[in-house]
């Protein structure tokens, strides 16, 4: 299925259901919706080149949205997530990072002199 395609059975539905949702109030349909709902199907259907323009516009919307909202969502799930964790950490005194100086002479790290038979690694 093309995108030009995909894009006017989309919308078909989407003002099909804005259509129709005053009906779930008893009021009456939206009527300009529904006109605007069979226009999409019909033109998704027949001849959905027609509908590029307003799809790459949709594209070009999307992008520009996407340019907007994901900085946002990445800066609340840095200071909703990840400074409380952090802040808990600072509170418990904890060095996970390893950042505070010790106060031995050296920071050498011993390890075991037997680390094995090195044959047949893999």
């Amino acid at each position: 299925m093309s995108s030009n395609r995909s894009f006017g059975i989309l919308f078909f539905i989407v003002f099909l259901g804005i259509g129709l949702w005053p009906l779930k109030n008893n009021n009456d349909p939206n009527y300009i919706f529904l006109g605007l709902s069979s226009i999409f199907l019909i033109l998704g259907i027949i001849n959905s080149k027609l509908l590029y323009p307003l799809n790459k516009a949709w594209v070009k919307f999307g992008e520009i949205l996407g340019m907007i909202i994901a900085p946002i969502v990445m800066g609340l799930v840095y200071f909703i997530i990840l400074t409380p964790i952090s802040l808990l950490v600072r509170l418990s005194g904890k060095d996970l990072l390893k950042l505070k100086k010790n106060k031995s002479s050296t920071y050498w790290i011993k390890r075991e002199k037997n680390i094995g038979n090195m044959d047949k690694q893999f």
